[in-house]
């Protein structure tokens, strides 16, 4: 066994004597000396973390950027808020004024709100907080960013038919069908449910009737093009169908003459037929049905009663003199006679 010496001083001989000590009890000593280190740290460690409750440098520099970071989330909430606030804002008018405006449907809460619900996307956040702050922030922000995305779309929409808004003024139809002569005319049904007076049942009443007598001039409620004209020995009779644009069409039922055809431009104001009985008809009048996106809505809100006879028939009149000066105009004999 190797031997280790140390040097010890002796006072009586004033000189200095080797002592020899084995290997092991320096490896003993060296290991209890680790534990009595080890020991005071545990109990340092317990004092300071338990009994003091104070943190350690560490713990507590990552509790100082975590800090810091939810500061910084909850500035950005704030941000959020005020953002929504505007982005609703937004909505609101779109929806309420914009979109009205030109006849456009609302944008449904569905498609505004599209593409958050179901599967959990957000899953790898639930680990990383234990407030859920993050998760909630990343979750508010990509709603935000989708809910803009949508009301953007919208309003390009509506930048697009704004710029058609001269057009869409004189294709909506806005004006009653025929002479709203009180002497010529009485509203025999109005739009809505009603009793049907050939089957008997409830049904829905897709129109509004004009009774009158047959022959009565109709007209076309806005400018358009002839989409389609039928003679039918029951239904509707002989009508007609005008595609205006934008949305819009309507239907001229029960005619007794048809003076237009399939593909014919027509203006506001100009006669498009008479008035007859044809077709499932218990006496003579015109039904006539406006149609917005392909869903049937009522005609009377698009056009006004209280108009004069003597203002309908000279906007009528203005309408036929416009058509026939674009008649005999050189320019226009020309160009149907090429298209011809």
């Amino acid at each position: 066994m190797s031997k280790s010496k140390k040097y010890i001083f002796n006072t009586r001989t004033l000189t200095y004597e080797v002592k020899k000590r084995s290997r092991r009890s320096r490896v003993l000593r060296s290991a209890i000396l680790f534990a009595l280190s080890l020991g005071l740290a545990v109990v340092y460690f317990w004092l300071y973390t338990s009994v003091l409750g104070l943190e350690l440098p560490k713990t507590a520099l990552l509790k100082k950027k975590n800090a810091e970071w939810c500061s910084r989330m909850e500035v950005m909430n704030r941000q959020l808020d005020a953002h929504e606030d505007a982005l609703a804002s937004l909505q609101m008018r779109d929806d309420d004024i914009y979109r009205s405006i030109f006849g456009m449907n609302e944008i449904p809460a569905e498609v505004r709100n599209a593409g958050f619900g179901g599967v959990n996307r957000y899953a790898h956040y639930d680990g990383m907080d234990q407030n859920g702050l993050l998760k909630s922030t990343a979750v508010r922000l990509d709603v935000l960013t989708k809910k803009t995305y949508v009301q953007s779309k919208s309003f390009d929409e509506v930048a697009l038919l704004s710029k058609r808004a001269g057009d869409m003024a004189s294709c909506i139809p806005a004006i009653p069908p025929v002479n709203p002569d009180p002497t010529r005319y009485r509203l025999s049904s109005s739009f809505g449910y009603r009793v049907d007076p050939v089957y008997g049942r409830t049904a829905l009443h897709t129109g509004v009737d004009f009774a009158m007598k047959p022959g009565n001039p109709i007209y076309s409620t806005g400018d358009g093009v002839v989409e389609s004209v039928s003679f039918e020995f029951f239904g509707y009779g002989n009508s007609i169908v005008i595609d205006h644009g934008f949305g819009y069409k309507t239907r001229y039922a029960h005619l007794k003459n048809i003076g237009v055809v399939e593909g014919m431009k027509v203006k506001r104001g100009e006669c498009i037929g008479e008035s007859g009985n044809s077709g499932k008809s218990t006496g003579p009048h015109l039904h006539y049905e406006v149609i917005y996106k392909g869903r049937h809505v009522n005609p009377s809100n698009y056009y006004d009663l209280t108009i004069t006879p003597e203002e309908y028939s000279t906007m009528v009149q203005n309408t036929a003199d416009m058509s026939e000066k674009l008649t005999l105009h050189p320019s226009h004999r020309k160009k149907v006679g090429g298209r011809s």
